[in-house]
């Protein structure tokens, strides 16, 4: 390699990256617009940004999960809507790296301190997440608050390691939990004894009357 040759690359690295690092910037700047957006009191500022969240991707899953705490009840909704139309426009056929890139995001969320939020992770999980997103899905089978959407999530994620995670937590759970985890299992083909279902049960007693004889 000549001392000309070995100029032009170092030059390209470095343009390469300051591309990088400007896209990141501009990226990082769209988003920040976007937020601030889904923040405006003017719902005809927030509802057309919503709508159109699906470009802005695994980037503003985060931001939008803050203002989802935003006291503003029309707000927060508009950041939890935006989360969804980003989880569904990441799962077409044929995004793998795009979703993998939100379920990533969406993961952490699981952990919020926000019962919302964590429910909204789990449910949204439960349209794009994996194997990888099972466990941490798992967990919240143990929050008082999350736990029934933790097992309906779970369920709509096919195949052993989220059978086998439902499986586990019955074995721990409480009994007052246990009959739902039963039903799940059963759902999934597992035979549960000792825990029928609930919709079997009748809540108030009946009585029929003896038709009176004149």
């Amino acid at each position: 390699m000549t001392a000309n040759e070995s100029k032009t690359i170092v030059l390209a690295a470095g343009a390469a990256a300051t591309l990088t690092t400007t896209g990141a910037a501009a990226e990082a700047a769209s988003v920040d617009e976007f937020i601030a957006k889904i923040k405006s009191a003017d719902d005809k500022v927030r509802g057309p940004a919503w709508q159109g969240a699906a470009p802005y991707g695994a980037a503003a899953i985060k931001p939008l999960a803050e203002v989802m705490a935003d006291p503003n009840p029309e707000i927060a909704r508009s950041a939890r809507r935006a989360i969804e139309v980003i989880v569904r426009h990441a799962g077409r056929p044929g995004a793998k790296k795009e979703a993998q890139a939100v379920e990533k995001e969406l993961i952490p969320l699981l952990k919020s301190e926000l019962v919302t939020v964590r429910r909204e992770a789990l449910w949204t999980l439960s349209e794009i997440g994996g194997d990888e997103a099972v466990a941490p899905m798992a967990a919240l089978l143990t929050d008082v608050e999350a736990r029934e959407d933790a097992r309906c999530a779970l369920l709509r994620i096919p195949g052993r390691k989220s059978s086998a995670a439902l499986k586990s937590a019955f074995g721990q759970a409480p009994e007052e939990f246990k009959y739902a985890l039963a039903d799940a299992l059963r759902i999934r083909g597992e035979k549960v004894d000792g825990y029928p279902s609930r919709k079997l049960v009748p809540v108030k007693p009946t009585s029929v009357g003896q038709p009176k004889t004149s």
